[in-house]
Parts: structure tokens; sequence; C-alpha cells
């Protein structure tokens, strides 16, 4: 917490940072944990961190899933993470596809998410950080006053080369206990 009592959180994209991106998951038997992550967001909390998921999911608005398929997979996640202490605080999601529904402020590259959560939270941006293995993710997370990491198996593909060239000096890890180790070591 901060002087004015506002918390610092670990603000996290979905697919592609906490399970395999295989295309609108939406069911447990389709969730992948990628190596270490329950184990990260659990030393992000002992830390006393946030933990609070923010991700575009557009499988709402193509009708791939209902909404309660999500809200039955997030309490599945929750459930896998409680004996680790690790449950997310949160999850925000944007139901939107700009074709489908037009346009939203909830859409990440937009802030809208984060700047919810922040202010449903009482979470100061500046304090926090955005980590998500996209340039959007990336450019939430700046837009919303967060610092921001991307997590990419591979930190010189071609996202990466995108996003540090669209945001010179982004830290570029390989995945979520690579930046755990380096956002730890520094706060």
């Amino acid at each position: 917490m901060n002087a004015q009592g506002l918390a610092r959180a670990i603000f996290l994209d979905r697919d592609g940072t906490l399970n395999e991106d295989l295309g609108y998951v939406h069911r447990p038997g389709d969730w992948r944990w990628l190596p270490g992550v329950p184990e990260a967001l659990a030393r992000f909390r002992a830390a006393g961190w946030k933990l609070v998921v923010v991700s575009n999911q557009s499988g709402l608005a193509r009708g791939y899933f209902a909404p309660q398929d999500l809200a039955n997979l997030e309490r599945w996640v929750e459930c896998e993470l409680a004996p680790l202490g690790a449950a997310p605080d949160a999850w925000y999601n944007c139901p939107h596809h700009p074709e489908i529904t037009g346009p939203c402020a909830c859409r990440k590259p937009l802030p809208g998410l984060i700047l919810q959560a922040c202010e449903e939270l009482d979470i100061e941006p500046a304090a926090s950080w955005m980590l998500g293995d996209r340039l959007r993710d990336v450019a939430a997370g700046l837009a919303a006053g967060c610092r921001a990491g991307l997590l990419r198996p591979e930190p010189g593909d071609a996202e990466a080369r995108a996003t540090l060239a669209a945001f010179p000096g982004t830290s570029v890890w390989p995945g979520l206990p690579a930046a755990c180790d380096a956002i730890l070591g520094k706060s």
C-alpha cells in the first residue's frame, strides 16, 4: 500500500500468459497451465501484490461460449490456485469484438479494464505492472499508467520486435516465473 492507502497489483493477461493459448479456452478440460505460473502467482501474492486478470474474450461476442462458461472456468482456476494462496483477486473481461459489437473502451490495447480495476479495487497504477504476451497488453498497461512487461518464450520473435519498436525499453521475459524473479528482485 502507498501513502494514500492504495494497493499495488500485477495485472495479467490470460491466454498465453497464464495458460497455453489454444484459442477460445472456456472449459477446465482445455486449460493448460504454462510452466511455473501457479508458483509465480503464489510468490507475487506472498510479497503483497494483488493479482488481477484482464483479458479480451471475444469468444463471447462470437457466440463460441456463454458468460456462464467463462465464469465457471474462472471459478475452476481459483480453486486450482487456492491451495497456493494465489487465486486472482478479480477477473475483468472484455466481451466485445469491434467487427461484431462495435468499438468499446475495454478491449486491449485500450486501458479500460485496468482503469476500472484500479478504481474498484483501490489500486495505484504507477505502483503496478501489466504482464502479457502481446503488444496490446503492454500498450494497455502503459496507457493506464502502469509499468508493463512482455512475456515471450522466444524474446526475439516478431511480437517482441514489434512491441520493442512501439515501446522501447519494455522488459521482455520468457514467461511469468522470470518476470516474477525480476519484479520481486526490484521491489
